[in-house]
C-alpha cells in the first residue's frame, strides 16, 4: 500500500460518449487525477463533491447540454471559479462565442490532438495556481496584520476594511487594477510594528505619558525593519506604508516629520483609510464615532493631517466605503 499523497491536479471529464472519455483518459491519466461523467447532472454533482481544478466538458449531450451545465456551474458559489474548457466537434465561430458566453475559458475541437489537450490543460491549471497563490498571499498578509491588531482590535477586521478602502481610493485616483490590488495586499501590514510595542503601552486604557508616547511612535520604524528590504514591489510598498502611514501633510507626523508630496502616495492613501476605520470602530479605549463625525474630522484635517487632494475624492466614495464597512462589520461578542 502506498503512503504517498496523490497531490496531482484533479480534472473532471464530461462526455456522453464512452469512446471520447477513453481518449481523454489515455491522454491525461499519467499526470492528473481524473473523474468522469456522462451527463450534466452527474458532472454538477461531481464538481461539488470533488472540487476539480479543471473541467473538460462536451457541448452536445442529452438532457442538460454543456452550455447549460457550464451556466449552472457558474451560478453555484462553490463551483463558480472552476475553469471549464469545452471539448466539442462544434467548431464554428458562433459556436465558440456561445461557449465563451456560457462561461468557458477555452475551446478544444474534436477530434482532439493529444499535444493540444495537454498544452491547454497545463496552461489553464497554471493560471488557477497563480490565482490560488495570490489569494494565499493576501490571506497570509492579512493574518500578519491581524497579529499586530489582535490585542487592541480583537476581530482583526480593521486590516481587511482599511485595505479595501485603500484599494477603492486608489482606483478612484485612476491607478491601474494591478496597482490598486498591490495597495490592497500591502496595506494590511501597516501596523505590523506594533508587535514590538510593550503590552503595558499598547493596552493602556488611559492617555499615554510622554515617555510612553515616544515608544509608541517607534512602531512605524519597527514595522519597516520587520518587513525589510526586498526586490518584491509588493513588499517595497508594504515597507513604505508601514514607515510613513503616521506622517501628516503639514509635517507634524512621525517618525520622520516629512510633509506634503514627500510622503509616498500609497502612505497618504492608507492614512485616510486607516483613520476613517479607526474612528468608526469601537476600541477598548473609545466608542465608535458616527459616520458624520468621522467625515467631518477628515474634512477638517485636509491640508493638515491629510492630503487635501485626496480628501474630497475619498469622501465622494462614501457609498462604496459604507458597503465595504457593512460587508466586514464587527460582530458583537
Amino acid at each position: 500500500m502506498s503512503h504517498l499523497l496523490d497531490d496531482r491536479p484533479k480534472i473532471l471529464v464530461v462526455d456522453d460518449e464512452a469512446a471520447n472519455l477513453q481518449v481523454l483518459k489515455q491522454i491525461l491519466q499519467e499526470d492528473y487525477r481524473l473523474f468522469f461523467a456522462k451527463d450534466g447532472i452527474k458532472a454538477f454533482e461531481l464538481a461539488i463533491s470533488e472540487k476539480p481544478n479543471l473541467i473538460l466538458l462536451d457541448v452536445m449531450m442529452p438532457g442538460m447540454t454543456g452550455h447549460e451545465t457550464c451556466r449552472k456551474l457558474r451560478s453555484e458559489p462553490s463551483t463558480s471559479r472552476i475553469p471549464v474548457i469545452f471539448v466539442t466537434a462544434m467548431a464554428e465561430e458562433e459556436d465558440e462565442a456561445d461557449g465563451f458566453e456560457a462561461g468557458a475559458v477555452d475551446y478544444i475541437t474534436k477530434p482532439v490532438s493529444p499535444a493540444i489537450v495537454k498544452a491547454r490543460v497545463k496552461t489553464h491549471l497554471s493560471l488557477v495556481r497563480n490565482d490560488e497563490l495570490k489569494e494565499t498571499r493576501l490571506q497570509i498578509i492579512q493574518r500578519l496584520g491581524l497579529a499586530a491588531e489582535y490585542k487592541d482590535n480583537e476581530t482583526g477586521l480593521h486590516v481587511i476594511r482599511m485595505s479595501h478602502y485603500s484599494q477603492t481610493l486608489a482606483k478612484a485616483l485612476g491607478h491601474s487594477e494591478d496597482t490598486a490590488e498591490k495597495i490592497l495586499h500591502a496595506s494590511p501590514m501597516h501596523d505590523i510594528g506594533k508587535i514590538g510595542i510593550p503590552d503595558s503601552i499598547l493596552l493602556k486604557p488611559g492617555k499615554l505619558d510622554p515617555e510612553e508616547w515616544d515608544i509608541m511612535k517607534t512602531h512605524p520604524t519597527i514595522g519597516a525593519e520587520i518587513i525589510g528590504d526586498h526586490d518584491s514591489s509588493l513588499l517595497q510598498m508594504a515597507k513604505s506604508i508601514a514607515l510613513n502611514h503616521h506622517e501628516k501633510w503639514d509635517g507634524s507626523g512621525y517618525p520622520n516629520g516629512i510633509k506634503g508630496d514627500t510622503i509616498p502616495l500609497e502612505a497618504r492613501i492608507v492614512t485616510i483609510a486607516d483613520v476613517f476605520d479607526a474612528l468608526t470602530t469601537e476600541r477598548p479605549y473609545k466608542k465608535a464615532w458616527s459616520i458624520e463625525d468621522a467625515v467631518n474630522h477628515i474634512r477638517k484635517g485636509a491640508g493638515s493631517h491629510f492630503d487635501p487632494g485626496l480628501v474630497p475624492i475619498f469622501l465622494n466614495l462614501m457609498p462604496d466605503l459604507l458597503a465595504i464597512r457593512e460587508r466586514w462589520a464587527e460582530t458583537p461578542a
